[in-house]
C-alpha cells in the first residue's frame, strides 16, 4: 500500500519560494507517475506538476510553468516541488499523489479518480 507524507508548507510573501517534500513508501513497479496537486478553498483538487517515476518526464499546468519545478530522488523515495515566484493565488492545500497508472498517459492525471494521496500541506502566500 502506497503511503505519502508531505512536508514543507508554510507562509511566505508574494515573490518568495518554498520547497515541498513528499516521502513515499510502498511504491511498486506498477506505479507510473507521481504528482503535486493543488486545492484552493471551495474548489476541486487539480494537478500542477507530474513526473514519471522512471524516465523523469515532467509536465506542468500552465499556471505554474516557469515557476514550479518537480523533481524526485528515487534512491530515497522522495518527491519535491520547488515553488518560486509565489503568488497569492497559489494559496491552498498541496497534496502529493500517485494517480492510477492509466491516468498518467492523458490529461486525466490532473484530476484522477482513486490513487494514493498524502494528507496535504498548506501553503499561504500573502501580498
Amino acid at each position: 500500500q502506497v503511503q505519502l507524507v508531505e512536508s514543507g508548507g508554510g507562509s511566505v510573501q508574494a515573490g518568495g519560494s518554498l520547497r515541498l517534500s513528499c516521502a513515499a513508501s510502498g511504491l511498486t513497479y506498477s506505479n507510473v507517475c507521481m504528482g503535486w496537486f493543488y486545492q484552493a478553498p471551495g474548489k476541486e483538487r487539480e494537478g500542477v506538476a507530474l513526473i514519471y517515476i522512471r524516465g523523469g518526464f515532467t509536465h506542468y499546468a500552465d499556471s505554474v510553468k516557469g515557476r514550479f519545478t518537480i523533481s524526485q530522488d528515487n534512491a530515497n523515495n522522495t518527491l519535491y516541488l520547488q515553488m518560486n515566484s509565489l503568488k497569492p493565488e497559489d494559496t491552498g492545500m498541496y497534496y502529493c499523489g500517485v494517480p492510477p497508472s492509466h491516468d498518467c498517459y492523458s490529461a486525466a492525471w490532473s484530476r484522477p479518480i482513486g490513487g494514493a494521496w498524502g494528507q496535504g500541506t498548506l501553503v499561504t502566500v500573502s501580498s
